[in-house]
């Protein structure tokens, strides 16, 4: 595999999981909590998305998968809001409960492969991968160009880039409106929300609720371009959205909500890009999470070390 057909490969999985980075984004940054739900909405969505995409309905089945998500920040919410749980307990909770919950929605099993069984002209029964959103639109691509071997990850990265574009366009106004203008406020003042006697309750549960919905459409877009369902992929999920959210800043910086949103996914692709050179220089793929984890660390770090090296040259101008 040559070098750009690596980065197309990177870039690809970089925009699958730009709404994950988007959701952590919103939770971390805007609304200032520190939500656990993340790793099981990630799967929810998955699991739901297998489910519907095998039944035939591979359009509805990511509408139906970030609804799920949105379910389960819905849990999170009302658990941090009506229960007065602290919102790290909350989102334990409700990801712990989120396991058995996607252990039946995959019927008992913990994978579920986007296929479903047919009868052939024999009468005997076979497996036939089930359609999915970035099947039919390779299928249109070569049809428009006339190349059978378009590349696969090229036409992920297409449709995948345009739905993305989609939302982060659509987050940039919603933020902007007095619903969205109300959730940024509960997350810089809380108090100040509630004086102004607006319910900071009912912002903090849409707040998490969409937060929940683009992590769980993420999952939603992984199932349907890796053509099945995991139970224990959410694993570690949380990790790479802070990843992508904080390599972002470092590159765009905290000046604005619609910066912020573009600093998401940029992180994750650069994210993406990152691991795939490790992989290429034979990393053990045992020792990814671990990755992550020092890529968070030096990226956290980042923002410490420009300070302490402006005040060192400082001190050296005014010794000067």
């Amino acid at each position: 595999m040559n070098m750009l057909s690596l980065l197309i490969s990177a870039l690809s999985q970089g925009m699958i999981y730009a709404p994950m980075a988007l959701g952590v984004f919103i939770a971390f940054r805007i609304l200032n909590t520190p939500d656990l739900t993340i790793d099981g909405s990630f799967v929810v969505g998955m699991c739901v998305c297998a489910v519907v995409t095998i039944s035939g309905h591979p359009y509805l089945a990511l509408l139906c998968g970030l609804l799920a998500g949105a379910l389960a920040g819905l849990c999170t919410g009302l658990l941090q809001t009506k229960l007065q749980i602290n919102p790290i307990l909350s989102g334990i909770l409700t990801m712990t409960g989120l396991y058995t919950i996607n252990f039946v929605i995959l019927g008992g099993q913990s994978n579920l492969y986007l296929q479903r069984t047919v009868i052939n002209s024999a009468g005997a029964e076979t497996q036939v991968a089930s359609d999915t959103l970035y099947k039919s639109f390779r299928n249109l691509l070569i049809t428009l160009s006339g190349n059978r071997r378009f590349d696969s990850n090229l036409s992920i990265l297409i449709l995948t880039s345009l739905i993305v574009l989609v939302l982060a366009v659509l987050l940039a106004v919603f933020f902007f409106t007095r619903p969205g203008i109300a959730i940024r406020a509960t997350g810089d003042n809380e108090e100040m929300v509630r004086s102004s006697s607006i319910n900071a309750d009912r912002t903090r549960i849409e707040g998490i609720m969409l937060s929940n919905a683009l992590v769980a459409f993420s999952g939603a877009l992984l199932c349907e371009q890796q053509r099945y369902a995991d139970l224990n992929f959410g694993s570690g999920m949380l990790v790479v959205g802070l990843a992508s959210v904080i390599i972002g800043q470092v590159f765009f910086g905290r000046h604005s909500v619609t910066l912020g949103i573009i600093s998401a996914i940029a992180g994750s692709l650069i994210y993406r890009v990152i691991l795939q050179v490790a992989y290429k220089i034979d990393m053990p793929s045992y020792a990814v999470k671990l990755l992550s984890a020092l890529i968070v660390v030096i990226a956290l770090s980042i923002p410490l070390i420009r300070r302490a090296l402006s005040q060192r040259r400082q001190e050296t101008e005014e010794e000067k």
